[in-house]
């Protein structure tokens, strides 16, 4: 007969083999769970991503670890500035991470958005978005956002999407262009293991963001028709002519 060590030792192992897959499942089941929930409202072309007021980038680097020009900004960069010259888009929330003087993500999105003839009149900058969580619970109680596009990648969509049900807003997806890089598969891993965590912040721990303050509603300009380079740069003329000093040059 077995000795007493022995059975011991293979009843924890069948108890950790068990706990080892039940793990496993609840982690495939909450994954498919967010892409099967937000695979609907998720459009994958630009040309295929629906008019909304207002639109939410979510912030990343500007580089790479590498030293090249971060491809997923990119792709987020050229999404924003077709929506809003379209005339799908009329007010960008450009959200990111500013935790240190040294690094800006909305000042850098708004540069970056600048440069392709996007007026300051219809960017707003909120600087406390530092996660997914952060960036859409601000959209809802500081910017008072109710419905929105959102502007990011593809495999970040279904739990930005899933964030916005939870937070009640009303949201789409708009995948940004993508390219294969060094990074790609790294964060598309990190991404499955984030969704299982978002789960927790939003129905477990009961997360909150890291600022919040005053409320601070968007001011959105109406918008007629798509936007041509000339006319994004008479309507920032008209923004900065409008203010009797040069803070309407100075990101919000």
């Amino acid at each position: 007969m077995p000795s007493l060590p022995w059975k011991t030792f293979r009843i924890l192992l069948m108890s950790l083999g068990g706990g080892t897959l039940l793990a496993m499942l609840l982690f495939l089941a909450v994954n498919l769970w967010m892409l099967t929930s937000t695979r609907s409202r998720i459009d994958l072309e630009l040309s295929q991503c629906q008019p909304e007021r207002v639109g939410i980038v979510f912030g990343t680097s500007h580089w790479t670890r590498s030293g090249a020009r971060n491809p997923h900004f990119e792709g987020r960069m050229r999404a924003a500035a077709s929506l809003v010259h379209d005339g799908r888009v009329a007010h960008l929330l450009l959200s990111g991470d500013n935790s240190t003087r040294y690094y800006n993500e909305p000042v850098t999105m708004w540069k970056d958005l600048r440069g392709r003839n996007i007026p300051d009149a219809v960017m707003t900058l909120d600087y406390a978005g530092f996660s997914t969580f952060d960036t859409l619970a601000r959209a809802r109680d500081v910017f008072a956002v109710k419905r929105a596009l959102l502007v990011t990648q593809s495999w970040h969509l279904p739990r930005a999407l899933f964030i916005a049900d939870a937070l009640g807003i009303e949201a789409r997806g708009c995948a940004a262009p993508e390219r294969p890089s060094d990074s790609t598969l790294r964060l598309r891993a990190r991404e499955w293991v984030a969704r299982v965590a978002t789960l927790g912040d939003l129905y477990l721990w009961g997360r909150e963001p890291h600022f919040l303050g005053p409320m601070e509603p968007l001011e959105i300009t109406p918008r007629r028709g798509p936007v041509s380079a000339s006319g994004a740069a008479s309507e920032d003329d008209t923004a900065r002519e409008s203010t009797n000093d040069s803070s309407a040059s100075t990101p919000r």
